[in-house]
């Protein structure tokens, strides 16, 4: 936007500054013209007057020798014409007198026609730099029924260009001067009104990827963005209060509930030497084990609390060591559960920046789910592998009976489970623990099918 912004204002100051160069180019352009048919116009008049006087040869001569010293002092060519048209005295060098031998239109014809009808030449061609090269004058000999003749004049504009030129660069330099200085004052107000923001921008994003804390801090710009800056903050800190609150409520509501449900739970365990075999020894089983249901139930909404609630610090870690180390770990409960456990994992390093050991936690939930959820004699591959963006993937894949493709994208949420999962052990808590993690990371975990059958959850984490 800065650039587009930036863009804009050039092209305005630009289009300004042509706008007002211009014509004061082409105004001193047609000024030096005008200047200039005055000059030649007097000297057209002065030669007028003496062929108007010849009466004698002496006087032709005066004449000749008159207009010979100015053709040769200014290099411009003479040429007098009697009433009929016919050549009286001439001078000058060839090309000046061939211009005054032209028919073209605006040329030395009509000059002379109009000076043979008593008009003298009140208009020239506007002289500029590249031409034209000489312009033709004429002044009628006599006045009024009396014309005898015209003095025809082909001035060069040697002279006049020059000026001209030398003065349309002093405009050029002068429009480039102006047009840079406009540009320095163009490109500080663009980085006046482009700050503030840019620094929202920055919170904006910060804000959307879960940093609470982020705030606008620029006091520049206009009225109008300083005050979408503090109502920007405002909001920001009315929202990271709200969610402060909620998590604290959650966190505090499952850490107070903890204590008087051990205690419920050592006072049915207590119990359960004075009750008696039959239907009530069975109902105090299954009240033990609700109660242990409600505690994996609060434990999980503590992690889940601490996950969201802690400041998102990353740090480079090893991914392939993570894996080894928990496959280690998970073995001995796959083996007790009557499944097997494949790792493909490379021999080198995996590296990843992301949560401290948070490929270890995501990991522990995707296992977690397997063993609840594969039947005995099931297979469970975990798989971690660099990807094409130089992230860190790591795949956990079964071949269990999987869930229905509608219900996938509701496995990461809060207490979600699928139809046929009511009854399983479990909180609900792991997927949607393992999806925080990851999404505080800067990664993502997406939870699909298994071909030809189960669940494959994949966590991709961010390169270092």
């Amino acid at each position: 936007m800065r650039r587009r912004l930036l863009a804009v204002l050039m092209v305005l100051m630009g289009t300004a500054a042509l706008l007002l160069c211009v014509p004061l180019a082409d105004a001193y352009a047609r000024g030096r013209t005008e200047h200039l048919l005055l000059q030649r116009r007097s000297e057209a008049v002065r030669f007028a007057d003496l062929a108007d006087r010849t009466g004698t040869a002496a006087d032709r001569a005066e004449l000749s020798a008159e207009i010979g010293r100015y053709a040769q002092l200014y290099g411009a060519g003479v040429v007098v014409v009697d009433a009929a048209g016919a050549t009286v005295a001439r001078a000058g060098p060839g090309p000046a007198l061939e211009a005054l031998a032209g028919a073209g239109p605006g040329g030395a014809a009509e000059a002379r026609e109009r000076a043979l009808t008593g008009r003298s030449t009140d208009r020239l061609p506007t002289v500029r730099p590249w031409g034209p090269a000489r312009v033709v004058l004429a002044e009628p000999v006599g006045r009024d029924e009396r014309v005898a003749g015209a003095v025809l004049l082909a001035v060069p504009t040697e002279a006049a260009r020059r000026d001209v030129a030398a003065r349309w660069s002093l405009l050029a330099a002068g429009a480039a001067a102006a047009f840079a200085a406009a540009a320095l004052v163009a490109a500080g107000i663009t980085r006046w009104l482009m700050r503030p923001l840019l620094d929202l921008d920055r919170a904006v994003e910060g804000l959307a990827a879960g940093s609470l804390h982020v705030r606008a801090v620029s006091d520049a710009g206009p009225p109008e963005l300083r005050r979408l800056r503090r109502h920007f903050n405002a909001m920001a800190q009315a929202l990271a209060d709200s969610i402060g609150r909620q998590r604290d409520f959650v966190a505090d509501a499952s850490h107070q509930l903890r204590n008087p449900l051990a205690t419920l739970v050592l006072q049915l365990e207590n119990v359960e030497p004075h009750v008696a075999p039959g239907p009530g020894r069975a109902e105090h089983g299954r009240a033990l084990e609700e109660t242990e249901r409600l505690e994996e139930l609060l434990d999980g909404l503590l992690a889940l609390a601490r996950v969201e609630s802690a400041a998102p610090e990353l740090c480079a870690q090893d991914v392939a060591r993570a894996v080894r180390e928990r496959v280690r770990a998970w073995r001995p409960v796959f083996r007790a559960a009557g499944l097997e456990l494949a790792v493909r994992v490379p021999s080198g390093e995996l590296p990843a920046r992301a949560l401290p050991d948070a490929a270890g936690r995501v990991l522990d939930a995707a296992l977690d789910n397997a063993v609840k959820f594969v039947p005995r004699g099931g297979r469970v591959e975990v798989c971690a592998r660099p990807g094409a963006d130089g992230s860190a993937v790591v795949r956990v894949a079964d071949d269990g009976p999987g869930v229905p493709e509608e219900h996938l994208e509701l496995l990461p949420r809060r207490f979600a489970r699928a139809p046929g999962h009511q009854n399983v052990r479990g909180s609900g808590l792991g997927l949607a623990i393992a999806d925080e993690i990851a999404r505080t990371s800067g990664g993502r975990l997406r939870v699909g099918g298994n071909v030809p059958r189960g669940l494959a959850v994949e966590l991709r984490l961010p390169p270092p």
